[in-house]
């Protein structure tokens, strides 16, 4: 990738950031059909959901290779992908995530995409945005509060046995510390004393109701649908049962909405809720997809980390709950994160290494694979940066070609949607040869047990799989529960196929380790936890917030 300056896409931001009425008007939407949140940002309401539409509409996921340090550019490659798309007369929207404050604030910095492939308005995205997250955080620390209450109440307490509460509090911020918590001091007043802790806010049960909900009162009874606990003598106890469900889906009146913005050229966007895809579903809103297919010829949306990850779960879980299937995938790679898979240190990674890359080209293979299980179309992103060898490059290409997977360069960190004008003619052919709905990887009706290990040895390739006594404990009351059915939501490191962190390209002969298990009986699906996987992230040694500013006039630095 060329440098870009900050300033050059400030002036770009300024110059091409539209009235938010101009925006929904390329979606045959007027400004009363929208909730306007200021000038350059709105929300839409449900009734323009339109089913035939939807089936009708083509979709288009992204994924990508096993993430490295290097980066691979997965919401740069999306937002660039519509901008090409519109450039070559295609009517695209994009439909994303919405940043989560502790990625923001720790590692990744802004989270909007990239370059000249971005969406505006930049600041305000990353920043609280329209107040989704919040309302979540909100919905679920009331039914924290309302649980605490019930034990502490003499007159209506249902006798929940506290030591099986399981229910999180939630903060939309990295803090390791809160991982593990005690709450109820202060004496008789102070409640009960009881083990406790906090998610970050992508990983509460709420967003993933939230991001499967058909609509209000789906939202409502997946709320009251939340297991609990059991009371001392082992009755389950739910949401509904503390008259919690009207209230906290009353906090989500607002945050049910997708919100509407741009991208950097002018194209719609649509950006609704932001689970993360190694501690839940990793896909944005099955409402905010279906928006986009109502109100667009082409969506394209993006599932989180690699495709072992947030693409086994887009297609297992959001699909079979929408009744949606793409048209086609697009895996995003990259030279330098291919040459990490191949052994090389980050810090070498701008050295020519064309070995390396056929080393870790292994990496790309093993997700190709799995994206063709699901019986959809692939195309390969060829991300480019400017530190790229045509050598390193011309590897990967002639690679994909002797796989027959089509495989494109994508350059809309550099040259926006005209960058990507190429790989939209590769996608929209891709699109026209789908012709049927995706093939899963397990039935629903198969044992709980037998849907784990189809995701542990079909998708990440292992040979084994260890349930701890805790999560063999928890998967027989899932089943006594009558949740036999539900799909499966694993919780591993997105940085490799196993649950071993360091264990880059295409690792075999690996056992997948299930420490424990979650009921999310709200959100309709089963959550086993492998190897050291947190779902309440720590801060960096220097995190990016250090970096974060505001001047006198409100501009705001460091987010790129």
């Amino acid at each position: 990738m060329a440098n870009i300056e900050n300033t050059d896409l400030k002036i770009a931001q300024a110059a091409t950031l539209k009235p938010i009425e101009e925006i929904a008007g390329k979606l045959g939407l007027s400004i009363d059909d929208i909730d306007m949140y200021g000038r350059y940002k709105a929300k839409i309401p449900l009734q323009f959901i339109d089913e035939a539409k939807v089936k009708k509409n083509k979709m288009i996921l992204v994924t990508a290779i096993t993430p490295t340090p290097a980066g691979e550019g997965k919401t740069t490659v999306s937002v660039g992908l519509t901008d090409g798309l519109n450039k070559v007369g295609k009517k695209a929207i994009a439909v994303l995530r919405e940043p989560s404050l502790g990625p923001v604030f720790g590692i990744k910095g802004g989270a909007t995409g990239g370059g000249f492939s971005q969406l505006i308005p930049m600041e305000d995205i990353n920043l609280h945005f329209n107040g989704d997250f919040s309302a979540i955080e909100k919905a679920n620390n009331l039914l924290s509060a309302l649980i605490d209450n019930n034990i502490y109440s003499r007159s209506r307490n249902l006798g929940i046995d506290p030591r099986t509460v399981k229910w999180r509090w939630a903060m939309d911020m990295n803090d390791r510390s809160l991982r593990h918590i005690v709450t109820g001091l202060g004496g008789k007043k102070g409640g009960f004393l009881q083990e406790s802790g906090f998610n970050i806010t992508a990983a509460s049960e709420i967003m993933a109701i939230l991001c499967l909900a058909k609509d209000l009162p789906d939202l409502k009874e997946r709320m009251g649908n939340i297991y609990v606990g059991d009371t001392f003598s082992g009755q389950a106890i739910f949401a509904r049962d503390l008259n919690a469900h009207g209230a906290m889906a009353a906090l989500l009146k607002d945050a049910i909405k997708p919100n509407l913005v741009q991208t950097l050229e002018g194209n719609p966007a649509i950006i609704h809720g932001g689970p993360f895809a190694n501690i839940a579903q990793g896909t944005n809103s099955l409402i905010g997809t279906k928006m986009g297919l109502s109100l667009s010829d082409y969506v394209v949306t993006e599932a989180g980390f690699g495709a072992d990850l947030g693409a086994e779960k887009f297609f297992n879980i959001k699909c079979r709950a929408g009744g949606i299937s793409p048209s086609a995938v697009v895996i995003v790679a990259t030279v330098r994160a291919l040459k990490y898979h191949g052994g090389v240190k980050k810090d070498e990674l701008g050295t020519s290494n064309v070995q390396a890359v056929k080393d870790g080209l292994v990496n790309l293979e093993k997700h190709i694979e799995n994206i063709k299980s699901f019986n959809v179309p692939v195309v390969v992103a060829l991300n480019k940066f400017v530190l790229d060898t045509e050598e390193e490059q011309q590897c990967i290409i002639n690679h994909c070609q002797a796989l027959n997977v089509k495989v494109e360069y994508s350059d809309g960190w550099k040259n926006g949607g005209k960058g990507m004008e190429a790989l939209a003619h590769k996608v929209v052919e891709a699109c026209e040869l789908s012709d049927q709905p995706f093939k899963p990887t397990y039935a629903l009706k198969d044992p709980l047990k037998k849907k784990i290990e189809a995701i542990s040895e079909r998708i990440y390739g292992a040979n084994k799989i260890v349930y701890s006594e805790n999560a063999e404990s928890i998967l027989r009351r899932a089943e006594q529960l009558g949740f036999e059915e539900f799909p499966i939501c694993m919780a591993k490191t997105q940085n490799s196929f196993s649950d071993d962190a360091t264990s880059y390209g295409r690792p075999t002969n690996f056992t997948i380790h299930i420490r424990e298990v979650e009921i999310a009986a709200g959100a309709g699906f089963i959550i086993p936890i492998t190897g050291k996987m947190l779902r309440m992230p720590g801060l960096p040694l220097v995190p990016a917030a250090e970096n974060i500013d505001i001047d006198e006039k409100g501009n705001i630095t460091g987010l790129f």
